[in-house]
């Protein structure tokens, strides 16, 4: 079967936080994707629905199994069906996380730009933000690993959270660099939470290393937090997972995620993971084959139209990290300006540490959508010339 990517959805009138916008914009900013999600999960859910019941819900066995089996045959690890635990979504198990391993002002390690709402599950719970930076040099990020022992090294650091694939810029850590990071960690009794949450998308050929598998301290020191609303287009059901191997570590999430009331599935979180898991396969493959084609087309549109934005090369996800140095423009005042005079609404940077000259689009949306957005990029950077001559 071949799925459509192409067709436009009108997302209006459907509450939707990315297209709460005025008229006439173009929403590129945050996470979610303007596909429809798989037809077979569709299909699942209105069978759940036509049922007419919705009730409390319980965990089947099959819940489990569905994320072990995928676990397994897409990304080389077995995990215990015992080591998942239900949440209702990433943020939910990171913040539940911070309050149950750590204490108020302690340290918890960043490594910066990354995924704005860390900084909200640190500082709202009272712990400190570490930013450890990572090292950006010729368009590529890697980790400095002393600057991260010696932030390991504080005594009034207790966690680390990691995000594997990077977000924003898309990075897959290769294994050695994992282990390394988890070796840190664990000599210096920190415990690691890892946010996989984009893991599926990766580019065609490429494939994410779980954090849990990189080395045995790896796997006895984590709680890898994963979910099919990324991959599946699926945020809005509220389901995900934390896995966590260690049995006393495992213990303290589960009080953690159940003390803060979000270990309860509501009546379609079940039916849509194992749907997703169990018959989205295809779909998935045929997905990320068309934002790596997307991604072809802003590289290609961007070197022969805005030479001065580059575009950071990029392994997973479908969100582009734009450097946009040569504009000469502070980051800020080029995000607005974009979105003021051409209705382009990116993400700035600067809200994910280190991306001062930075930009995010989301290009999950389908080609009439992707080619519109660019225009009105390039729109905007002849404005910025204009200005500067």
């Amino acid at each position: 079967m071949r799925y459509d990517f192409d067709s436009v959805t009108d997302r209006s009138g459907t509450y939707s936080y990315k297209w709460d916008i005025p008229q006439g914009e173009l929403p590129m900013w945050v996470a979610d994707m303007d596909f429809r999600t798989a037809p077979e999960i569709t299909e699942a859910l209105v069978k759940r629905a036509q049922h007419g019941v919705f009730g409390y819900s319980t965990l089947p066995p099959e819940w489990s199994a569905a994320y072990r089996r995928w676990w397994r045959e897409r990304h080389g690890i077995d995990y215990d069906d015992k080591m998942f635990i239900f949440a209702t979504g990433v943020i939910p198990i990171i913040s539940s996380c911070v309050r149950k391993l750590t204490t108020p002002a302690e340290n918890v390690v960043i490594m910066t730009p990354v995924y704005n709402i860390f900084y909200n599950c640190i500082r709202n719970n009272g712990r400190n933000v570490l930013e450890c930076p990572l090292d950006y040099k010729d368009g590529e990020y890697s980790v400095d690993m002393e600057r991260l022992g010696a932030a390991l090294a504080d005594p009034q650091t207790t966690l680390l959270l990691l995000c594997d694939p990077q977000n924003p810029a898309g990075k897959l850590w290769d294994r050695e660099t994992l282990a390394k990071i988890g070796e840190l960690a664990y000599d210096n009794g920190v415990t690691v939470i890892s946010d996989e949450i984009h893991c599926d998308l990766t580019d065609p050929g490429a494939s994410y290393v779980p954090f849990a598998s990189a080395s045995e301290k790896c796997f006895d020191n984590c709680v890898v937090c994963v979910a099919p609303t990324k991959a599946f287009n699926l945020a809005g059901i509220q389901t995900a997972a934390a896995v966590v191997p260690n049995r006393r570590l495992r213990h303290k999430v589960w009080r953690a995620l159940n003390t803060d009331e979000c270990a309860e599935p509501n009546s379609f979180a079940v039916t849509a993971a194992v749907a997703a898991f169990e018959k989205g396969g295809e779909w998935l493959d045929q997905l990320r084959e068309y934002i790596y084609g997307s991604k072809q087309i802003v590289g290609g549109f961007l070197r022969e139209n805005i030479p001065e934005i580059r575009l950071v090369e990029s392994q997973a996800t479908y969100l582009l990290w734009l450097d946009c140095a040569g504009l000469g423009m502070p980051i800020h005042e080029l995000w607005k300006l974009i979105r003021r005079e051409t209705g382009l609404f990116l993400s700035d940077g600067s809200i994910y540490g280190g991306g001062n000259t930075h930009l995010r689009m989301n290009i999950a949306c389908p080609r009439s959508m992707l080619r519109d957005g660019l225009d009105r990029l390039a729109r905007a950077a002849q404005t910025v010339r204009e200005m500067n001559r």
